[in-house]
């Protein structure tokens, strides 16, 4: 089968093959016919060492199909099923998920560094435990979640990663109020999603913040009331809050000098909400005094927070009701061989989502 292969992390092109191996299937596991996938900025990250990510690995964890086989001892999952892939699988047993934080459970991090995949008797890691730029994978029964037919494949990887980020981090972690303020300092896929959250929560102003014009448009089409450059976001602080900071801040970037802009945005008392996956030796410096005197919280947010799977049911009724708008978040369509071209337009900013069409 094809797959897009990373032979070693810091290439910044990928291997597109035609003779790769989707390998591990057994008990408890799913064989999937990957669809649509969609092209994460984590992605790109991961293929440049910023996350960890064992090498060589199928990049990739944004993704649907169908399955086309089911291993012993799985249940409420049959051949056929149209799903999506969910790269951080709950066990739904351990304390993290009988809280119904599914996002925390450790064990979908267990297999990160298993090989899912085989490229001429070479061992081949999937991305996240996933790996969705190939035709096939093979993942543990629960990251393959069913959604229904009316959800197109492309709709569905979104969801899978993205939206579901961008979304959850305004309405589960940050839980925005209505006629609040808001900003929003990146505006991928991810910060697009998180704009329309915002949107959806009732936010009175809502300030998109990214270099790129492109971005910037998109923003305003997805509910953002103003979109500015990032040295304009002092002057936009000092218009519509009096100074004083706006209640809550996202930061969709994933780096510390983004996340510092972000706190110092923020109001005292209000929230920075860190969404953006970054590096391990990137560190943010607070200091303990304005820790402690202006009361600013700091949460981050994986995956959006909360249950994961109800997210999703969350995020289809939305779309199914024209709340929020997924299609429009996908700028580009490409072939699994024309990835690479996809990669170089998702880095100058030209691409907001890109859907690679795989079979």
């Amino acid at each position: 089968m094809r797959a897009a292969v990373q032979h070693e992390t810091g290439q910044d092109k990928l291997d597109v093959v035609d003779d790769a191996e989707a390998v591990g299937f057994g008990p408890g596991k799913v064989r999937v016919r990957v669809r649509a996938a969609g092209l994460c900025h984590s992605d790109v990250s991961a293929m440049s060492g910023v996350l960890p990510q064992p090498s060589p690995f199928v990049p990739g964890h944004e993704g649907a199909g169908d399955v086309v086989e089911v291993g012993e001892g799985v249940t409420g999952i049959g051949t056929g099923e149209r799903v999506l892939i969910r790269w951080l699988p709950a066990c739904g047993q351990c304390r993290a998920c009988r809280r119904g934080q599914t996002h925390l459970c450790l064990s979908g991090f267990m297999n990160t560094g298993t090989p899912n995949f085989r490229h001429r008797g070479r061992d081949v890691c999937g991305f996240a435990g996933t790996g969705t730029f190939a035709e096939e994978l093979v993942v543990d029964a629960g990251c393959a979640v069913p959604v229904p037919d009316d959800v197109p494949y492309e709709i569905a990887a979104l969801i899978g990663c993205g939206v579901t980020t961008g979304l959850g981090a305004v309405l589960n972690t940050a839980r925005v109020e209505a006629g609040s303020t808001v900003a929003v300092l990146g505006c991928g896929g991810v910060g697009l999603s998180a704009v329309q959250g915002a949107r959806l929560a009732g936010a009175a102003q809502i300030v998109a913040v990214d270099p790129v014009s492109r971005r910037r448009e998109a923003a305003l089409r997805f509910g953002a009331t103003e979109a500015l450059v990032p040295d304009a976001l002092g002057e936009a602080r000092t218009r519509l809050t009096g100074g004083e900071g706006f209640d809550y801040v996202f930061e969709v970037v994933g780096t510390s000098a983004t996340a510092r802009t972000g706190y110092e945005a923020t109001r005292r008392g209000g929230t920075l909400c860190v969404v953006g996956a970054g590096a391990m030796d990137d560190h943010l410096r607070l200091n303990m005094f304005e820790l402690f005197f202006d009361e600013k919280r700091v949460l981050p947010s994986l995956y959006g927070g909360g249950d994961i799977r109800r997210s999703y049911q969350r995020t289809i009724a939305l779309w199914r009701a024209g709340r929020v708008d997924l299609e429009g978040l996908i700028t580009h369509r490409v072939p699994l061989a024309g990835i690479n071209d996809a990669i170089d337009q998702m880095r100058t900013g030209e691409a907001l989502r890109t859907c690679v069409e795989i079979g």
